[in-house]
């Protein structure tokens, strides 16, 4: 019987669901985290009767066929890419990002990633890295007598130092946008891969067109909506459900035909 095997599409693709949000919910304090969401797709149909034939010798046609359907499969997981809240956290090396944009991070294999988590410190040289010690790129070392750090909204980081009157610039933060953000590979650890999805970074600085502003002391938050990740677990969980009822109406189905005697 097909509605065994459709059934069973339907309860893999509601575990991939749960699989997903309780992700989601996993991440709902981790920094810059973009929730994702599950989509899907319906599986190819037996065609018992194609629409639009003849139904009688007088040219009379069927006018919607039978048409059954195989299931359903996972057709995409997309990254909801709605701003996070931003948070404020005092540290002088907190950055958040308001608008489009991802932090540039030089990994140890040499290849750039990228990321929005903007909680970033100093490692012992005195350059901005994230919590896993990567750089940033373009780098930017601050001395170790700086008294001040600031940024601004556009990404040019002073510093003043001790036995100094006015500030000097150390660097300026540049941030990468994507055509298509939701394309990007996730690689864990709040990074990024640019792919052929995504397309090729385009670089600037922040409050540039099309890139969004820094805001020093602050990182953002994630954009995981508790209320509606729960509800959208309750309605997997009920999908879940009915699709097994309906593989155990189907099982007592073939248990009734299977003990008809002739």
């Amino acid at each position: 019987m097909q509605a065994l095997r459709t059934a069973a599409t339907g309860m893999a693709a509601q575990q991939m669901n749960v699989e997903v949000i309780s992700n989601n919910i996993a991440n709902m304090n981790t920094v810059a985290f973009k929730r994702q969401r599950a989509e899907f797709q319906d599986l190819l149909y037996q065609t018992f009767q194609a629409a639009g034939t003849q139904s009688s010798d007088q040219g009379t046609i069927v006018p919607t066929g039978v048409q059954v359907g195989a299931g359903v499969k996972a057709g995409a997981v997309y990254r909801v890419q709605t701003q996070g809240s931003l948070t404020r956290t005092d540290n002088p090396y907190d950055l958040a990002i308001d608008g489009r944009g991802y932090f540039q991070v030089l990994t140890p294999s040499g290849e750039t990633a990228y990321t929005r988590a903007g909680n970033f410190s100093t490692n012992d040289q005195g350059q901005l890295v994230t919590q896993d010690g990567y750089t940033i790129e373009p780098a930017i070392t601050i001395p170790g007598d700086a008294i001040r750090v600031s940024v601004s909204k556009s990404g040019q980081v002073e510093v003043l130092q001790a036995g100094q009157t006015a500030p000097s610039v150390v660097g300026v933060i540049e941030l990468s946008t994507f055509v298509n953000e939701g394309g990007l590979e996730a690689l864990g650890g709040n990074l990024y891969k640019e792919t052929a999805a995504s397309g090729a970074p385009t670089n600037g600085t922040p409050g540039s067109t099309g890139i969004g502003t820094l805001t020093q002391g602050y990182t953002e938050a994630s954009n995981v909506d508790a209320v509606a990740e729960i509800t959208a677990l309750i309605v997997a969980q009920r999908a879940y459900e009915m699709n097994s009822k309906v593989i155990s109406t189907a099982d007592n189905m073939l248990a009734t035909a299977n003990q008809v005697k002739t």
